[in-house]
């Protein structure tokens, strides 16, 4: 579906794998289930972190605020996804406006999480460096003041990208070969120059993005020589038990991430940037919930004290 070259884009036409589109039913269900289970189990660390006595500590705190972030980012994506699997080609269509909404809601969930990790590792130094003074160190106005410079700065961001991406023109084709509205397919489709756009996201964005990862990187190093100072093996092994999940989730999340936006523009590969984004804005949100249940202690009693709960009940 393509518009002439004098006639301004007013919408978009989303291909959402149509390249598979004999899969489009399979997927429909596998993304619908996805969803089901992203929401079920982020819903369920929310109402532990926020129920559970046990857990009423900074860590929990900002877990339960993670799990939230990730159910926002499922639903900027998934369902447009999954009405689109619905549909013929080109009745995939979604206004330029929606786009550049789904744009800055996407930009704006994803920074969140950036930024949420960050803290979170600085969370886990303050705990292991100094763990009698930990709660007082963390208390609730301090954790409230991260949480909101986490969102604060991400919604300027957000709008700064949104902003510069909507000023563009989109005048030879609509066809987002992407099952979302991102700025790199759409900076594909642009008529305008684009350098700009590029400048402010190796510089702003490397900031916002790698900023909060070379943080997190060292934090860890300060976290890894507090465990070396403890003397019994089975204390260190308890202790790195606690960072093992938020590591997993940083690799897991960062490595897609810095992988689709800070590379080369003649490394683009369609397929390798479309499974990427599944990774982290699909796949790391249904799986940050069982990585951390799975791997923390804490969590696996708190959920069977909601079990035993809901038993009795």
């Amino acid at each position: 579906m393509v518009e002439d070259n004098s006639t301004l884009v007013t919408k978009f036409v989303l291909s959402t794998f149509s390249d598979i589109y004999q899969y489009q039913s399979v997927l429909f269900v596998i993304f619908l289930f996805i969803l089901v289970i992203t929401v079920t189990g982020n819903l369920t660390i929310i109402m532990l972190t926020s129920s559970d006595s046990q857990l009423q500590v900074p860590m929990y705190f900002f877990l339960g605020n993670l799990s939230f972030v990730d159910i926002c980012m499922s639903l900027v994506t998934i369902p447009l996804m999954l009405k689109n699997f619905l549909l013929e080609l080109e009745r995939r269509v979604i206004s330029f406006e929606g786009c550049m909404a789904q744009v800055y809601f996407f930009l704006k969930f994803a920074n969140v999480e950036d930024f949420l990790l960050a803290v979170m590792a600085y969370d886990r130094y303050i705990a292991i460096s100094d763990p009698l003074h930990y709660v007082v160190n963390m208390h609730k106005k301090l954790r409230i003041r991260l949480l909101a410079s986490c969102w604060l700065l991400s919604t300027l961001n957000a709008v700064l990208h949104t902003g510069l991406t909507s000023r563009l023109s989109y005048c030879h084709s609509n066809f987002i070969n992407h099952f979302l509205c991102d700025m790199v397919p759409l900076f594909a489709l642009s008529c305008s120059d684009i350098s700009i756009n590029q400048l402010v996201i190796l510089t702003e964005g490397s900031l916002v993005v790698a900023g909060p990862f070379i943080f997190i990187v060292i934090s860890y190093v300060y976290i890894i020589k507090a465990i070396l100072k403890i003397r019994s093996a089975a204390g260190r092994r308890k202790v790195f038990s606690t960072c093992s999940s938020h590591l997993i989730v940083v690799t897991f999340y960062f490595g897609t991430i810095l992988f689709t936006y800070f590379r080369p523009s003649s490394s683009y590969s369609l397929t390798k940037d479309r499974m990427a984004s599944v990774m982290y804005t699909i796949l790391a949100p249904m799986f940050n919930p069982f990585i951390y249940t799975l791997r923390n202690n804490d969590v696996q009693k708190a959920f069977q004290r909601l079990l035993a709960k809901m038993k009795v009940i």
